[in-house]
């Protein structure tokens, strides 16, 4: 009787204990479990008053690397468990370049997914009022991955403009000023794709046909519209402008167009054209060879190359600055006309004492 209830008791024991460690058990694999998941699923972004951040990966970067920008940019709550997610998903041998969205309160699992899957977040690129190709490759290549010099490089090259049809004196007038969503990783040749389908669209049949009824092409329009632009900056006075040159260039006359002086020159401050500047040996000088230059002196804007397909019909076949300074010019059919105004306006110049 004895030995049944010691043993009775005994077994009582062992099935404490054994619920003991059952419980312990589940309280450590409870433990664990909550620590996966908070790992993987819980919010590990805290971007404070902000809604959203955005972090730039770049090309050839490691895993690494990556979580050293995470570092820098103060959102990550707790780094270590985002390099313990990246690693379990085997991050390091996905590394993707390019532009990526941060929002608050994002997860791991989520951030992780985001960055593997490549799924970038476009910018907004934005050009215009550009001369030359350096400034225009400066200013793309501070907005995205590439930079300047490559870009540089890439548009004067003619094997590598020989596809779209440019040439390094002609690919400025390719880019129509615009704001356009691009990825930050593009490379200068993905870049000029895409501005090639952009100047496609652009140059779509209602403005084929009015540059045909010109008898000019796209990139003569381009050159011819980089004139007017530099020629007058009153948007009401452009047609005006284009007109004349239109007129200039069906009767055979050449265009004598200060502008592209000053681009021979290489001097766009130049307020007053001299006999010596006329005589420079430039295909852009067109006080010296009729017809229009090689190519655009500057980016033509979109209003630029509307004025040209759109320009007024008229008689006038001269214009100078108009002597109040007020932006706007003074237009004459006759050169006697002509020679009165621009009298007019020298002396202008030599009240406000400007002689060059």
């Amino acid at each position: 009787m004895i030995n049944l209830f010691r043993l009775e008791k005994l077994q009582s024991k062992k099935l404490k204990y054994g619920l003991i460690a059952i419980f312990i058990l589940f309280v450590v694999v409870g433990t664990v479990l909550l620590k996966y998941y908070r790992n993987i699923f819980s919010s590990n972004i805290d971007l404070g008053e902000k809604t959203e951040l955005f972090i730039q990966i770049p090309s050839g970067a490691d895993m690494q690397s990556v979580l050293h920008l995470f570092e820098e940019s103060h959102c990550v709550i707790n780094l270590s468990s985002l390099e313990w997610v990246m690693n379990k998903k085997h991050y390091g041998e996905l590394v993707k370049s390019g532009q990526y969205r941060i929002e608050e309160g994002m997860s791991n699992n989520n951030l992780v997914n985001i960055l593997r899957s490549g799924d970038q977040a476009p910018i907004n690129l934005t050009f215009n009022n550009t001369r030359t190709l350096e400034e225009f490759a400066g200013k793309i290549g501070s907005q995205i991955e590439s930079d300047s010099l490559s870009i540089l490089n890439f548009l004067k090259d003619e094997a590598s403009l020989k596809p779209y049809g440019f040439k390094p004196e002609t690919v400025i007038g390719l880019f129509i000023p615009n704001s356009y969503q691009v990825y930050w990783n593009m490379s200068p040749k993905s870049f000029t794709d895409r501005m090639y389908k952009e100047y496609v669209k652009f140059w779509n049949v209602d403005r084929m046909k009015k540059a045909s009824k010109l008898n000019l092409t796209p990139m003569q329009v381009s050159t011819l519209a980089s004139i007017v632009d530099e020629e007058t900056i009153k948007e009401d006075e452009k047609a005006r402008v284009a007109g004349v040159y239109i007129n200039r260039l069906k009767r055979g006359i050449k265009l004598d167009a200060d502008p592209t002086l000053k681009f021979a020159w290489g001097d766009f401050s130049m307020r007053r054209v001299l006999n010596k500047h006329k005589a420079i040996k430039s295909p852009y000088n067109t006080y010296k060879y009729a017809g229009l230059p090689p190519g655009p002196i500057r980016q033509a804007s979109v209003s630029g190359l509307n004025s040209v397909l759109n320009c007024e019909t008229h008689k006038y076949i001269y214009f100078c600055a108009s002597p109040e300074f007020n932006g706007y010019h003074v237009f004459a059919s006759s050169l006697r006309e002509h020679n009165k105004n621009a009298a007019n306006y020298q002396r202008a110049l030599n009240l406000q004492r400007i002689f060059k």
